[in-house]
């Protein structure tokens, strides 16, 4: 006996890094942490209220519907027309565990063992990992800064014609890791591609609300939804940036009316439903605060941001990726490498030596990111301050 093949995908690099992270802070070191995706100061204080109340009543908690509760998906259906002018009915939202849970039902309900389901590279490795676990072909796409790391027609129709047919397409926006945006009319004319191609697309919005526009009043500000352009189209997002809600485990998708029965029945099979208590604390996150506190830690995330963006001439590094939204800095350290054959042996000196955590880039992209690290800026100005204070040092020392 052995695992089975499709089990043999490579591991989140990022966990790894925790890990590492964890065992330093236990011995006593003090570690700066620029490598989650995870904001500081956790959820909102209504949802904290609403779980405490669970708790303090000894609430009954049993199964809910496969595809979460009707008040959720209700909250979530009001959500998308604050934020989209979208009128979703409450049928098409399927609220699942954590975003990774959505993107396992939609690529499990959207494609066929052997499709061709193309994505961004560099790009969020749990998508290919998850696709190449069930049996898809993955299509990377080749997406450098000329292009603002984001898929284009363009890429889409040399892949077709290097390799046939593609079932499906992948966007982020805003990505991991790049943190570039697409626009409206970039997405447009990807979903144009996609419904003349018969191709599915699967836009993932969870860091939607997370930008740093000139204009944050203007339409698109926070990000446009695939559903204002495309009904037939999968949207995944998530409780846990925006909101800051990472451990409670929720996401959710918007769901074409074609896949509602399959992704449904999908649910009741591989996880019954998603966790009773976080539903029920999630529907403080729409109280009017909620929205107020999220507001004011992305002017966190902005603070952060325009820190890093000022001291960068000073790290001497390469190409930095347009970190139009998001909490991420991905950048080429090639120019500062020094006597490091890559970026990974760099990060891992840069933690054991300096105590600073960032990621390296052949976790998103294997072909193109051995020289790249992405930085995330969520735990705030006081540690990315910190942090750059100590890269800066290491750099000069390891020159």
């Amino acid at each position: 006996m052995s695992p089975s093949r499709r089990s043999q995908v490579p591991p989140f690099e990022v966990m790894r890094i925790l890990d590492r992270v964890a065992e330093l802070r236990a011995a006593g070191r003090d570690v700066v942490s620029l490598c989650a995706g995870e904001p500081s100061g956790g959820a909102p204080v209504a949802v904290h209220e609403r779980a405490q109340r669970l708790h303090a009543a000894r609430h009954a908690l049993g199964y809910t519907p496969a595809l979460g509760t009707l008040e959720l998906r209700e909250a979530l259906a009001s959500h998308c027309a604050r934020w989209y002018g979208l009128d979703v009915d409450p049928r098409s939202v399927a609220i699942t565990t954590g975003s990774s849970g959505a993107f396992l039902l939609a690529f499990l309900s959207a494609f066929e063992h052997g499709d061709r389901v193309a994505l961004a590279r560099p790009g969020y490795p749990a998508y290919r990992n998850i696709l190449r676990s069930l049996g898809c072909e993955v299509v990377e796409l080749d997406c450098g800064p000329e292009v603002r790391f984001q898929p284009t027609p363009e890429l889409l129709d040399a892949a077709v014609a290097d390799g046939g047919p593609i079932a499906g397409l992948v966007v982020a926006s805003p990505a991991n890791p790049t943190g570039t945006m697409i626009g409206r009319d970039e997405l447009a004319a990807l979903s144009h591609w996609c419904r003349r191609r018969g191709a599915r697309l699967v836009s993932d919005e969870i860091y939607h609300g997370i930008a740093y526009p000139d204009d944050p009043s203007a339409p698109g500000a926070r990000g446009t939804s695939a559903w204002e352009l495309d009904r037939d189209a999968i949207v995944v997002s998530s409780f846990s940036k925006y909101w800051g809600m990472t451990g409670f485990r929720l996401g959710w998708m918007l769901v074409p009316d074609d896949l509602r029965a399959p992704a449904d029945a999908l649910a009741g099979n591989l996880a019954l439903c998603p966790p009773a208590p976080a539903q029920l604390a999630a529907l403080g996150a729409f109280e009017e605060e909620s929205y107020a506190e999220a507001e004011r830690r992305v002017r966190e995330f902005a603070a952060s941001r325009a820190l890093l963006l000022a001291r960068l001439s000073a790290l001497g590094w390469g190409t930095i990726a347009p970190a139009d939204g998001a909490f991420y800095v991905y950048a080429d350290i090639a120019p500062r490498l020094g006597p490091f054959p890559d970026s990974s042996a760099w990060c891992a000196a840069l933690l054991e030596e300096e105590g600073v955590a960032v990621v390296p880039g052949a976790d998103f992209d294997a072909v193109g990111g051995r020289t790249f690290i992405r930085l995330s800026l969520a735990a705030g100005p006081a540690a990315v301050d910190e942090a750059l204070t100590r890269i800066a040092r290491f750099q000069t020392r390891r020159a």
